[in-house]
């Protein structure tokens, strides 16, 4: 099955994260039984990933409890330069999750034009103005609510870097999976 590569770049962000952002590798799901094609005609673009994560108002996130229990919860978040910044309070489940686990799953709201991502969160510290001043506009501009640049100094805003996606439209017509190079392919899923 050919795949398509495109050049890493470099963002603040992923600066800012302390790691480089790359364009994913795009191809089908590995779903048996489901009728996916074989063939890579009808793949989604990166950029139908990019829009939808821009646009969405809520996203669900997935996260794994100390003990191996499950949790999920919506929350309101930015994505900027292909990384989903969110927050909340250190002490939501959420959040003590992530710190002993940085494992993450994001799911955004429909169950018919699905957009699925998996990967690691960390928490942001110190990013620089440049990325200050993007989450901030980003913030009023799709939620009217304007953060100081000093919130981001505070505990409990996470950057959530993919590994991996999924998304369709018109399943399992247009199913595509996607894999960023540099993620650790023993984490990759399967689907």
């Amino acid at each position: 099955m050919a795949t398509t590569k495109r050049t890493a770049k470099k963002t603040p962000a992923a600066l800012n994260a302390g790691r480089q952002v790359e364009t994913p590798i795009a191809g089908r799901p590995h779903m048996p039984g489901y009728g996916v094609p074989e063939d890579n005609k009808g793949l989604l673009p990166w950029s139908h990933v990019t829009e939808r994560m821009t646009e969405a108002q809520n996203y669900w996130i997935g996260t794994v409890s100390p003990d191996g229990k499950p949790h999920a919860t919506p929350v309101w978040g930015v994505w900027v330069d292909d990384r989903l910044y969110f927050g909340g309070s250190p002490q939501t489940r959420r959040s003590r999750n992530l710190a002993q686990n940085p494992a993450i799953c994001v799911h955004l709201e429909s169950g018919s034009e699905v957009v699925i991502l998996h990967g690691e969160a960390e928490e942001l510290r110190a990013p620089d103005q440049a990325l200050r001043l993007r989450l901030i506009e980003a913030s009023a501009a799709k939620y009217g609510f304007k953060p100081k640049p000093e919130d981001y100094d505070a505990p409990g805003t996470f950057v959530f870097c993919p590994r991996m996606a999924m998304a369709w439209k018109q399943f399992p017509k247009d199913a595509t999976r996607w894999y960023f190079p540099d993620g650790d392919s023993s984490r990759q899923s399967q689907t």
